[in-house]
């Protein structure tokens, strides 16, 4: 069975998990969490570079010790300190982190101070009230986690850009058939969706069971749950369930547009169909006494009711087929439309790699400008820059401009709001910089009205510039803040600032929604990769992504500018 690169962050995902129920070092926690994140933006698979005897210890945040660890999990699919700390943990209090917003420090925190050892442990305190009396909890945590225990049976879904590389492998693996036509992975997947459940695949083909054969065979197969001629189905070794379904070629359109979705955009063509005497469903589109007038592509489907394709990313039913309709549908943002990076962190902070390196890594993907963006000093964890230390980094960034060919590398900070609407550097240090990134790191259990104040006061200083990762949301991990956004966008427009579209795979923050509310206020999103490492700075596909399921178009988005074209609109 082969190991992925994922397949190893997981197991180093779960070692640090199980290390904070145990009570075990934060920096032993955290050195197990950056091997993970490593390993999870590695290009290339780390059993190729074991083969190709490559010293993995010169790999970033990869020392002797875990580079020793990652062969063994390559050779043996696991390893002895995670079977170790498996028996030690009760298995019960592992899972009370499928809870939202649960992670190792608070469930242990909740089992030393209220003895929680189980979901229904919790269920009972959350309801007695006493979770809300432990510090660092409080009433709006404690209603959360009633919540999220609501929650716990509903389907667990995967960041998208983890299932990526396995949907990925699996694409190539099944286009290597000689009776395969088409490969397309369907669903939320292909809408670009944030997150993803399991992964419809439909497949061109006229020898159904050959290609089944083929799809069982698989190497990273461990289940096969089902199996026919036109479909089965298959769990991975990520614990990832596939849908395969084999279809022809006059319905392949047909059955592509009924399960990418979504539901909701489906039953809106669905009626359309009806009010034209037609039905419409994933073998076609059809007339009465099944006479077929459409099915082989899903630009004749959309062509069949007088409407331009209409891309995948929005058919959400958010208004897009009357778009279509009316012709106002929007030309989206690509990849190729950015010019810039806005949110970059280096090892002036918890970045991984060097200024220096940092700014080849962007002129090699043809970036034109690089802001970089550690972090201010109240972001303890990340060892941020004082006023001094910043200063040092603006002369470091002037040499670094003096010798770099086709990138402007942009003088910035990533600084932290405080409690009170201050910024966390002087005024006459973040004046001197290009653009200031804003962000909320702490006090986030604050009320609505208290966060939203907080924001807006912060926005009246003119080194406010770009607001970071608005909500504040991990994707599987924690919600959004409660904060009043549509106040918080109607004052940016008032006062010339922006907000960000952070495309880290775990934030996606903006979400789509809120892209959309942001273009009808005419208030232009930066997106921003918040790269801490070279390749993070792929992570701008993912922002565009969302971006583009937000309805965004170039001219929505700030970066999509030469710098000389936007330079003056952080001048305030």
């Amino acid at each position: 069975m082969p190991v992925h690169n994922t397949d190893v962050a997981a197991i180093f995902e779960e070692i640090a998990d199980l290390l904070g129920l145990d009570g075990a070092n934060e920096f032993r926690i955290r050195a197990y969490r950056n091997a993970a994140r490593t390993l999870g933006q590695l290009s290339q698979p780390v059993a190729d570079l074991i083969e190709a005897g490559k010293d993995l210890s010169e790999l970033p945040d990869i020392g002797d010790d875990l580079a020793g660890k990652i062969e063994t999990i390559v050779e043996t699919e696991t390893l002895p300190l995670l079977e170790e700390l498996e028996d030690k943990i009760d298995p019960a209090m592992v899972e009370l982190m499928d809870v939202p917003g649960l992670g190792p420090k608070r469930v242990r925190t909740l089992h030393d101070e209220l003895g929680i050892t189980t979901r229904a442990d919790l269920k009972k305190a959350a309801e007695a009230e006493q979770i809300r009396a432990v510090e660092g909890f409080g009433e709006k945590t404690e209603q959360n986690i009633l919540e999220g225990l609501d929650e716990i049976g509903e389907e667990r879904r995967r960041l998208l850009a983890s299932v990526e590389p396995v949907a990925t492998s699996l694409v190539a693996y099944l286009e290597e058939h000689d009776t395969v036509g088409q490969v397309d992975v369907a669903g939320s997947y292909r809408r670009r969706k944030e997150t993803v459940g399991d992964l419809d695949v439909l497949v061109l083909s006229e020898d159904g069971a050959a290609v089944m054969d083929h799809f069982t065979g698989y190497e990273d197969v461990v289940d096969v749950a089902s199996k026919g001629e036109m479909r089965s189905t298959i769990r991975l070794q990520s614990d990832l369930q596939v849908d395969l379904r084999v279809v022809s070629s006059k319905s392949y359109g047909a059955a592509l547009l009924y399960f990418t979705g979504s539901k909701a955009h489906n039953v809106a063509l669905r009626d359309r169909a009806i009010d034209e005497g037609l039905k419409i469903n994933e073998y076609g589109v059809f007339r009465e006494e099944d006479e077929r007038v459409a099915g082989e592509t899903e630009e004749e489907i959309y062509g069949l009711f007088d409407l331009p394709y209409i891309v995948p990313e929005l058919r959400e039913n958010r208004g897009e087929l009357e778009a279509a309709a009316e012709g106002t549908l929007p030309d989206l943002i690509t990849s190729d439309d950015l010019c810039g990076n806005l949110h970059t962190h280096t090892t002036g902070s918890d970045g991984r790699n060097s200024l220096d390196e940092m700014g080849e890594a962007a002129r090699e993907r043809g970036l034109e400008y690089l802001a970089i963006t550690d972090h201010s000093p109240a972001v303890a964890v990340a060892q941020g820059l004082d006023a001094d230390a910043l200063r040092e980094q603006m002369n470091a960034i002037d040499e670094l401009n003096r010798n770099l060919d086709a990138l402007r590398v942009l003088k910035s900070i990533e600084v932290d709001i405080l409690k009170d609407g201050s910024l966390d550097l002087p005024d006459d240090v973040l004046e001197d910089l290009d653009l200031c990134v804003c962000s909320l790191h702490t006090h986030l259990g604050l009320s609505e009205e208290e966060q939203t104040e907080r924001v807006l006061a912060a926005m009246d200083n003119p080194n406010f510039h770009i607001l970071a990762h608005p909500t504040g949301r991990r994707l599987n991990e924690r919600g959004p803040i409660a904060i009043d956004l549509d106040r918080i966008m109607e004052a940016a427009v008032e006062k010339g600032c922006f907000l960000e579209l952070n495309a880290q795979p775990e934030r996606l923050d903006l979400n789509d929604v809120f892209c959309k509310r942001a273009k009808e206020l005419g208030l232009k999103v930066a997106i921003g990769a918040d790269a801490h490492w070279k390749s993070g700075l792929d992570f701008l596909g993912y922002g565009v992504d969302q971006a583009r399921r937000g309805w965004l178009t170039p001219d929505d988005v700030l970066n999509t500018k030469p710098w000389a074209e936007i330079e003056g609109v952080f001048d305030r």
